[in-house]
């Protein structure tokens, strides 16, 4: 990481959650998050966060609705002209 370590780090956190980031840089980035407590406790609290919220906001989704969105998604490209899927 070239400019300051604690913003580059703290702005690829999420992706660094996420598993969205190469491996080079999520190796930097725990180098970084290894050696600087205060990166690290910040890493700490969104991951929990992360956590708790995945654990918490789980949705049941009706009974065919999944259908009747398709549906009205397929429709709505008929009436378009696009090609459908």
């Amino acid at each position: 990481m070239q400019e300051n370590d604690c913003s580059a780090a703290l702005r690829q956190l999420y992706p660094y959650l996420d598993g969205e980031l190469t491996e080079g840089i999520r190796h930097k980035i725990l180098e970084h998050l290894d050696a600087c407590p205060p990166c690290g406790k910040a890493y700490d609290f969104e991951n929990e966060l992360k956590k708790v919220v995945g654990n918490r906001c789980i949705e049941t989704v009706p009974e065919g609705l999944k259908e009747r969105i398709a549906a009205s998604l397929d429709a709505a490209r008929g009436a378009s002209g696009q090609p459908q899927a």
